[in-house]
């Protein structure tokens, strides 16, 4: 029992820093969600510009990819949101 005490007591200590650590985590993957987009956008328009006559199939890959790595981007931002104010 003493030992738990002292575990809880050690991470209560440490709360402000996992909070401050959840809000980076937050910010690093919105970040790498707009570079990645932004790869996704650069390489589908040097791809229309090279094969014109393939324009829906690469927006159509275009929406997916960046709707994947919007979502997974969603899904961390939500868990930093959570562990910031859980």
């Amino acid at each position: 029992m003493h030992l738990l005490s002292i575990l809880l007591e050690v991470a209560a200590n440490f709360a402000p820093f996992a909070k401050m650590g959840a809000g980076f985590g937050a910010g690093i993957a919105a970040i790498g969600a707009g570079i990645g987009i932004g790869q996704i956008g650069r390489g589908a328009l040097e791809s229309i510009a090279r094969q014109p006559e393939a324009l829906g199939d690469i927006r159509s890959n275009m929406i997916i990819a960046a709707a994947l790595v919007e979502g997974v981007a969603f899904f961390a931002i939500v868990v930093c949101l959570l562990i910031l104010f859980i």
